[in-house]
């Protein structure tokens, strides 16, 4: 199991907190509904935090792109992917009677006080990061560090896609013609393929379906 934790950046400086709350659970429930690979639903937890639990790092970073792809200008979120056993503490005072536990949580915590490190020095474009915790074997920790390897280019691109970009992109990881595309956005095709093109969509698309989850 994959644990992801993820917070919503600036959630203290923005005009309509509450707004942005139920923006971002659209977009969870849209992600969840496209593509459903979730374990136990990205849901909220404390203040601006939400944690989630995906099958595999696959399925999670797969659905951690809709996410972003599917987000609306304004609200945008970092995510911490944690890989290691989870596991939970029972509690009278949880909604759910138990308390999210285990180096699998850990090392999503680290994951994302990193990735926040990232974006305040020297990438401001990451958004996501994956952390094996230290009992995890090393193959496994390989696998982490391809990941990122992977992560820190995808994110960069998202990062620079306008809001259009990102719902043509979200389109075309699920499969959606450019003749559909172009007709949902009420533009031409030719417009659809220039906007995917100099966003460099192909490859985040290309991406997401060499994932294997689609």
């Amino acid at each position: 199991m994959i644990a992801v934790t993820a917070d919503i950046i600036g959630s203290r400086a923005l005009a309509d907190r509450a707004s942005a709350q139920r923006a971002l659970e659209a977009a969870v429930t849209r992600v969840e509904t496209d593509l459903p690979v979730v374990e136990r639903p990205l849901r909220p937890t404390v203040g601006d935090e939400q944690q989630g639990v995906y099958p595999t790092l696959e399925a999670a970073l797969g659905s951690l792109l809709l996410l972003r792809l599917a987000l609306p200008d304004g609200i945008e979120c970092r995510y911490g992917v944690g890989i290691g056993p989870i596991g939970a503490v029972a509690s009278r005072a949880a909604a759910t009677g138990e308390i999210p536990e285990g180096p699998g949580w850990w090392a999503a915590r680290e994951a994302i006080d990193h990735v926040h490190g990232l974006q305040k020095r020297t990438v401001p474009g990451a958004r996501t990061w994956v952390v094996a915790h230290e009992s995890e074997p090393d193959a496994v920790h390989a696998a982490a560090r391809r990941a990122n390897a992977y992560l820190l280019a995808r994110d960069q691109l998202v990062s620079d896609m306008t809001a259009r970009a990102r719902r043509l992109t979200y389109g075309r990881c699920l499969g959606r013609t450019q003749r559909e595309l172009a007709d949902s956005e009420q533009i031409t095709q030719s417009a659809v393929s220039q906007t995917l093109a100099a966003s460099g969509s192909a490859a985040v698309v290309e991406g997401f379906r060499l994932l294997g989850v689609s």
